[in-house]
């Protein structure tokens, strides 16, 4: 990632991330690319992950702002929290432009059952609404990556497992789905996009050379 910082413009925006990313070097370039973090908190940042976690679960009426969603059979209800007074953590020195710590606790009702998750960040955001418009755009990109790649792919039918082997097969799909983004033969879909590609050298060659 801090490769990748190097050659793109991000000034001004603000980079979202997972819990892979969630390292001080990618924080520091973010910061010096003038740009704005919202970033997961998992296992790999370990006490600072706890930290959050201890605080969120013991303190009450931090910042919040609410949203809804319903449909295909859920109903589903995010909270977003942002705590900006952090200058208790002990850690905050060494995470460049760190200003806030959040959390977002998503309830969904499915079927006559309530599933709750609790997620936690780190951020250089101070606008609890931009805070969570950010989750939430993070989250549908996500999303509606995932959503492809099993569909079109069957991903989540793949049965690699061993070593390197299923991140190899996904960096591979997930340039597969770019090529296949890359041309446009009409309102038809990627699976009919790669049914005429492999009937056509023709077709094909318009997707490996655009």
């Amino acid at each position: 990632m801090p490769e990748l910082l190097d050659i793109l413009d991000v000034e001004g925006a603000i980079v979202t991330a997972d819990a892979m990313s969630c390292q001080k070097k990618i924080v520091e370039k973010i910061i010096e690319k003038q740009a704005d973090y919202v970033i997961g908190l998992k296992g790999n940042q370990g006490d600072l992950r706890d930290d959050v976690e201890f605080y969120f679960t013991e303190r009450a009426n931090i910042p919040k702002t609410v949203t809804s969603n319903k449909g295909h059979g859920r109903i589903e209800q995010r909270e977003y929290f942002l705590e900006t007074e952090i200058d208790w953590m002990w850690q905050k020195p060494d995470w460049a432009g760190l200003s806030g710590i959040g959390m977002v606790k998503s309830t969904v009702e499915k079927k006559g059952k309530v599933y709750e998750e609790s997620r936690y960040f780190i951020t250089s955001l101070t606008d609890i609404n931009e805070f969570a418009r950010a989750v939430r755009e993070h989250w549908s990109i996500e999303n509606q990556l995932h959503w492809c790649l099993d569909v079109v792919f069957r991903e989540d039918d793949a049965r690699a497992r061993k070593d390197n082997s299923p991140l190899n097969l996904n960096v591979l799909r997930k340039n597969a789905l770019t090529t296949l983004s890359s041309v446009d033969f009409g309102r038809i879909g990627y699976r009919k996009k790669m049914f005429k590609a492999a009937l056509n050298t023709k077709i094909l060659e318009a997707f490996l050379f655009h």
